[in-house]
């Protein structure tokens, strides 16, 4: 079986790095196709032997970029078009259909609440087979936009726990390169510096914790807003902004404590990320959590103000005691782990294309598939 993957973009966002997981699992032939300059997630995916082609568009309307996927798809021969983000969902599904492929999935990992937007989504929506929902709120919205229950499933998110162990040399380095002393206490948020968001909260909370200093890690148009706030609140040389990066570990490494205040969370799979490096995680949002009680994992309070700054001067405490120690790698179980990914997605590949493997959604035993997914990768180890 023959999939190709269609991506918005692959620079280093969130779903860039599913993509990346998930493809580098999968038993089946994949290879991918961005729609905007190949990023880190682009690079790290060719080096793992991935093949990767750019059809670069920069409009959700363009009836060239559809026809190159097109004569891509035709060319390649796949069995399976899987599209990702918003404009690769548009253009991929119609161009699949132009192709000819019956067995066409999108993987949805945020919605947009633009009312445009979203009514041209759910007429390309009809181009396709079924949709991968990232989690229970994604599908809720779904269902509630107009799509059939029947066409809708969720896979949740995942993460490669080893990607995120605490390394101390990584702590060191990432401190140094940012100017950050090895005794000061660092408290750290990451994601898209974007109002829903809400980092706000974390600029007014760390001018409540005295001798701690904030980092936050990514980019987006709050920045400015953000810069300006931390001013106002008399912070600003507490607080450093480290923009976008290829990957998290690093900055996790460099922090002490972690928190995500935003309530508009649909997964919070940063929170996992942070667990997984050894921190102590503060939030307001994170479905798996709910599942299972973690060590070190503490919900924030959604209508006491004092909530975040309180928790965060216990937590720093706390490393006091430790004595600067790393909490233990922790995790919510096999649910989301990359490997439990590859095997739902794989197994829905052999279902819409007629195989005899049910949809086993969030196993928590390797199958066959995630087997032949692990010799995969050594034997790609091994040539490299």
């Amino acid at each position: 079986m023959r999939v190709l993957h269609i991506i918005s973009t692959l620079a280093e966002g969130g779903a860039e790095h599913q993509l990346r997981l998930l493809v580098s699992r999968l038993p089946q032939d994949c290879e991918v196709v961005t729609l905007s300059r190949p990023g880190a997630v682009a690079a790290a995916m060719r080096a793992d032997g991935t093949t990767v082609h750019e059809v670069i568009t920069t409009r959700d309307h363009d009836l060239s970029a559809v026809i190159k996927l097109r004569r891509l798809i035709r060319l390649g021969r796949f069995d399976v078009v899987h599209t990702h983000l918003y404009r690769a969902c548009l253009q991929g599904r119609f161009a699949a259909r132009l192709a000819g492929v019956r067995h066409v999935v999108a993987t949805e990992y945020h919605l947009s609440d633009d009312g445009g937007a979203r009514a041209l989504y759910l007429i390309g929506e009809r181009f396709g087979r079924l949709t991968i929902a990232a989690s229970e709120p994604i599908a809720d919205r779904l269902r509630a936009d107009g799509v059939p229950d029947a066409r809708i499933t969720v896979i949740p998110k995942a993460i490669d726990a080893a990607e995120f162990r605490y390394d101390p040399a990584l702590r060191a380095a990432a401190r140094k390169r940012l100017g950050i002393g090895p005794e000061v206490r660092v408290i750290g948020g990451v994601g898209r510096l974007e109002p829903g968001k809400r980092f706000d909260r974390l600029i007014r909370a760390v001018g409540e914790v005295p001798e701690a200093i904030l980092l936050l890690v990514g980019d987006g148009s709050a920045r400015p807003a953000l810069e300006r706030l931390a001013a106002i609140e008399g912070v600003a040389d507490r607080v450093t902004f480290a923009g976008a990066v290829g990957h998290a570990r690093e900055m996790l490494c460099a922090m002490d404590v972690f928190a995500s205040p935003s309530d508009e969370d649909t997964f919070g799979l940063v929170v996992l990320e942070a667990l997984a490096c050894g921190l102590p995680a503060l939030y307001a949002v994170c479905p798996p959590l709910r599942e299972r009680a973690v060590e070190g994992a503490e919900r924030l309070s959604p209508h006491d103000p004092e909530s975040l700054p309180r928790k965060l001067r216990t937590e720093l405490l706390c490393f006091e005691e430790r004595h600067g120690d790393r909490l233990p790698a922790r995790s919510t179980g096999d649910r989301y782990d990359a490997a439990a990914l590859a095997d739902s997605v794989g197994q829905l590949y052999e279902r819409m294309a007629g195989g005899r493997s049910p949809l086993r959604q969030g196993t928590r035993e390797q199958s066959s598939i995630a087997r032949r997914n692990d010799a995969k990768r050594r034997r790609r180890r091994s040539t490299r």
